[in-house]
């Protein structure tokens, strides 16, 4: 099976820099057998992708983009973490946060962004529970927040 970041590479996308957390919070923790990530923002370059509510001044297409920007920054904060993804034996669970307006009911589709891109990195490994919730309001704006669970 081919490494984690060489699938990324298949893809055209590598691991980022840890984006820097926006409060009081460390980006991961591991803790036994588990690697948990705090919730990351879709931030790119050190700046955020988009901003504003999914259904309203963010399309269901860029939120997309936006989901899966959250899972490579999740992946960042789990090597960070661990200091080699192929440790990575399994994706155990995906949370995903989308700041949304009332009438928009896309948000397993938008958090399809992060799990089909852990499912490309990973194969079977990538599998995983997830919960995919509306929510009014993100952090600084953002349309899309991602955590993960990782087995190490």
């Amino acid at each position: 099976m081919a490494h984690p970041e060489e699938r990324l590479a298949e893809l055209g996308l590598t691991v980022p820099e840890v984006a820097k957390p926006v409060a009081a919070y460390v980006p991961a923790v591991r803790s036994g057998i588990h690697v948990m990530t705090s919730g990351q923002l879709p931030m790119r370059g050190g700046e955020l992708m988009a901003t504003g509510k999914v259904g309203g001044a963010v399309s269901p297409e860029d939120a997309v983009a936006c989901a899966q920007q959250c899972a490579l920054n999740a992946l960042a904060a789990v090597k960070a973490e661990i200091g080699d993804l192929a440790l990575v034996k399994r994706v155990v669970k995906v949370v995903a946060f989308v700041s949304s307006t009332p009438d928009f009911t896309g948000q397993p589709q938008v958090a399809n962004g992060a799990s089909e891109l852990l499912g490309r990195v990973f194969g079977e490994a990538g599998v995983h529970a997830r919960s995919a919730v509306g929510v009014p309001v993100l952090p600084l704006d953002a349309p899309v927040e991602v955590e993960i669970v990782v087995e190490v």
